[in-house]
């Protein structure tokens, strides 16, 4: 049976910081001439222990199993965390999830992360590990900037677009299906697609967006979004996410969009009348193509 180095953590969002992590769970196990194994669950801890406190996801599950897979790891597993697993001392888990269900012979430990209920420390997890025949390191941290998944959500709810994307080191991104919308863009002459987003995705900040759409058949096209109550449409509480996808016209109801973001317009505004509307909206299509060209 080949070594299995693993490393356990939600991994939202899977930035940077996650990413600098695994690398150094990929190499360890190289080193090893072992398999390289990521833990992660599903819902989010909070969701168990305090309901109502969970915060919003960055990559919802399958979304992250592609990211985790994409890193050159040899195997991910998703766990089911449910109330049983949130009362497992960090021992227990250790012991019986970790060595008996997943076979993991050293352990890579997030710097400053604790796992368990109670956690432990570093000194406390290393002889829980020796007690059932696992190695527990350390992994080294980040140099530079701080980089963690509730800094990333706290920008895209600021719509700070590109220092996001920096911390993700790639584009935000979200799925949607199209769904009937009002249709009031086709009158001015943006004529949108309505996104049902699943609830738990976090929505960046209300306003337009300069994104890339990919339709189902895989064709990108640069997007023009917003996100918002549509105040000059008295559209009232209710926030949609409609997207000019740009040098396209097509059927694509109840089809599957992907929209990547790449830089926040302008936050959202009420307008006098739908002319100022359509004028500002002809800016924002200019503005956009300058953008993503």
């Amino acid at each position: 049976m080949s070594t299995r180095v693993a490393t356990i953590g939600f991994f939202d969002g899977v930035h940077r910081g996650h990413q600098y992590l695994i690398r150094q769970v990929t190499e360890a196990a190289r080193r090893k001439g072992g398999l390289s194994l990521i833990v992660t669950m599903y819902p989010h801890p909070k969701a168990i222990v305090q309901p109502g406190k969970e915060p919003r996801l960055l990559t919802l599950p399958d979304e992250k199993m592609a990211l985790l897979q994409g890193m050159g790891v040899d195997h991910v597993e998703m766990l089911r965390f449910d109330k049983e697993m949130s009362l497992l001392t960090a021992q227990r888990f250790m012991e019986e999830v970790l060595k008996k269900q997943l076979d993991v012979d050293t352990l890579v430990m997030g710097y400053e992360h604790q796992f368990g209920h109670g956690g432990g420390s570093m000194e406390q997890y290393r002889a829980w590990g020796r007690a059932c025949g696992m190695e527990v390191v350390r992994a080294h941290e980040m140099e530079g900037e701080h980089v963690s998944s509730s800094v990333v959500r706290h920008l895209l709810e600021e719509g700070n677009i590109s220092l996001a994307n920096h911390m993700l080191g790639r584009p935000y991104s979200m799925e949607g299906t199209v769904v009937k919308g009002h249709q009031i863009g086709r009158t001015l002459g943006f004529p949108t697609a309505n996104l049902q987003v699943a609830a738990e995705k976090l929505m960046p900040a209300h306003g337009v967006y300069a994104t890339w759409a990919t339709l189902p058949d895989g064709s990108r096209h640069k997007g023009m979004l917003n996100i918002g109550r549509r105040p000059t449409l008295d559209n009232g509480e209710e926030t949609t996410v409609e997207v000019y996808i740009m040098d396209f016209a097509g059927d694509i109801y109840q089809q599957s969009l992907r929209l990547e973001f790449a830089e926040r317009l302008r936050g959202e505004h009420r307008f006098g009348s739908l002319e100022e509307l359509r004028h500002q909206l002809e800016r924002d299509a200019q503005q956009t193509r300058s953008i993503l060209a």
